[in-house]
């Protein structure tokens, strides 16, 4: 009954005229930019962040107006991979395998239908699992010390990318890359400068905005130029919007099975809607599978992962809201942006704050039933639209991003940061190194400090206050066995990857 009370609360700051707009509007950018191909949730979210601070949004507004934006890619991730074969985003790869051959055999309306009603059924089940599990282990978290704190970090560091097959040396380059970024300006104790080159705008540290926003939007710009026109596909013409309803009621329970797989993989810090959406679908192909028609057009197989990637999307939330630490590369960009806002997700944000995130769990209700809406009737648009050459497109993103950030600091120097970072984004991605990692290093890097030198200071100085309670312990174990799997996928992929060249030649 508590938790209905908060949630009907919830209901009172979300139906306000301003969060009602920008939820709406949320809804359907997220939807047209999922829609296409290759920007997807992080770089959505990344590209309007500077709009919440030049509009001078309060952090519930914000946080609304970017959820939206994160669950309509997630809807909108569908559209281009069952039309073009082409997935939105990471999360949507599994959706064309059975996606796509619908499409080709002339049931791209149901298969638009059932990932639509899919994506509904696993991003709501998600919220219902947010509202639940997450003042629960928010209450937990209240019991963590400053060992418990690190260990934790050092869960998130071990996991992050790293279970998803990620070649474990690139993902460890990457931390390391943004534990050392996070490292510079003012020592927090000390007072002395840390790799600021003499520069003063360093003296108080990177802001994470700048550094995301490069990272993600500049990047992804430079990737996109590099793409001519001629590489699009053209997309299958579907000629009608309305789908047989007879078609989508026997994917019921691959969606039921797909969205409680996915929520579980989305609670995972560092898993994501990546992991939900594969773990579904192979889940849902061993179960389901008994005719070989998976990858050849088999309604389960657009379903389950739909529901999966969106379950694990909204379970991601969990971990940010509870713990301060992100369940995905999008949760890290929601939670730099909060940090930016001075909100310390965490424990104490359930009870310092009860309208932001009851606020935000309240939009997201609504947020699932207004994406509903837009992704069947308006599914036309949203195809039309997916065509927007990249010459058009370009000018207006990299406007948004340059007035946004400029907006936020009116400083150049801010902009020439985020010049430098959209750069080093660049040669990243092109050498096949995650820029999540480099985030989470970005954001944890100083609180993980912060969490070993107050142990160390209550220990004075007896690193055995690490390993001294059974949170951190347990915490330690699970580190080691995410090491583990980690390293054994990265070997299982590297053999087969062998064979394959092998049985080539």
């Amino acid at each position: 009954m508590e938790v209905l009370s908060l949630i009907g609360s919830g209901f009172l700051v979300a139906l306000t005229p301003l969060n009602i707009g920008l939820l709406l509007m949320g809804c359907f950018v997220g939807t047209l930019l999922g829609a296409l191909p290759g920007l997807g949730p992080v770089n959505g979210v990344a590209v309007l962040i500077p709009l919440t601070f030049a509009f001078g949004f309060d952090p519930t507004s914000s946080l609304i107006l970017l959820c939206a934006v994160y669950f309509g890619c997630m809807y909108g991730g569908r559209i281009s991979s069952i039309l073009l074969n082409i997935p939105g985003d990471e999360p949507a790869i599994m959706t064309t395998l059975d996606g796509y051959p619908m499409a080709v055999q002339g049931q791209a309306a149901n298969a638009l239908a059932i990932s639509g009603v899919a994506s509904f059924v696993g991003a709501t089940i998600a919220v219902i699992g947010l509202s639940l599990f997450a003042p629960v282990l928010a209450r937990a978290a209240i019991h963590f010390g400053p060992a418990d704190y690190f260990a934790l970090y050092i869960l998130a560091f071990a996991t992050i990318g790293g279970i998803a097959g990620v070649d474990p040396r690139k993902t460890l380059l990457s931390a390391l890359i943004g534990l050392m970024l996070a490292t510079v300006g003012i020592d927090p104790i000390s007072g002395v400068p840390r790799y600021t080159m003499d520069n003063f705008h360093l003296y108080d540290g990177i802001q994470p905005i700048v550094a995301l926003v490069g990272l993600f939007a500049i990047s992804e710009i430079l990737l996109l130029l590099e793409k001519s026109a001629k590489d699009r596909p053209k997309a299958i013409k579907v000629d009608r919007w309305m789908p047989q309803w007879s078609a989508i009621w026997p994917t019921r329970w691959a969606m039921l099975r797909g969205s409680g797989v996915g929520f579980v993989a989305g609670v995972l810090p560092g898993a994501g809607a990546s992991l939900g959406s594969f773990m579904a679908y192979v889940f849902e192909k061993q179960k389901s599978n008994g005719k070989g028609t998976f990858g050849k057009g088999d309604p389960r197989g657009v379903a389950a992962p739909e529901s999966g990637n969106n379950a694990a999307a909204g379970g991601a939330l969990i971990p940010m809201l509870s713990l301060g630490v992100p369940g995905s590369g999008t949760t890290a960009v929601l939670l730099a942006m909060l940090i930016s806002l001075n909100v310390q997700p965490g424990p104490l944000l359930f009870e310092r704050q009860p309208d932001l995130v009851w606020g935000l769990v309240a939009s997201l209700y609504l947020a699932n039933i207004a994406l509903l809406i837009l992704n069947l009737p308006m599914i036309g648009i949203f195809t039309r639209l997916m065509m927007t050459p990249t010459w058009a497109l370009m000018p207006v993103v990299a406007a948004v991003t340059f007035v946004g950030v400029y907006g936020i600091s009116n400083s150049i120097f801010d902009l020439e940061l985020m010049v430098f970072f959209g750069i080093i984004g660049y040669i990243m991605r092109k050498l096949d190194i995650s820029l999540v990692p480099l985030v989470l290093g970005l954001l944890l890097g100083g609180d993980m400090e912060r969490a070993l030198r107050r142990a160390m200071s209550i220990s004075d100085g007896d690193w055995s206050i690490l390993i001294a309670s059974p949170i951190s312990i347990t915490l330690y174990v699970l580190t080691v066995g995410f090491l583990a799997l980690s390293v054994w996928l990265a070997v299982r992929d590297h053999k087969q990857t062998q064979a394959e060249r092998l049985t080539e030649g």
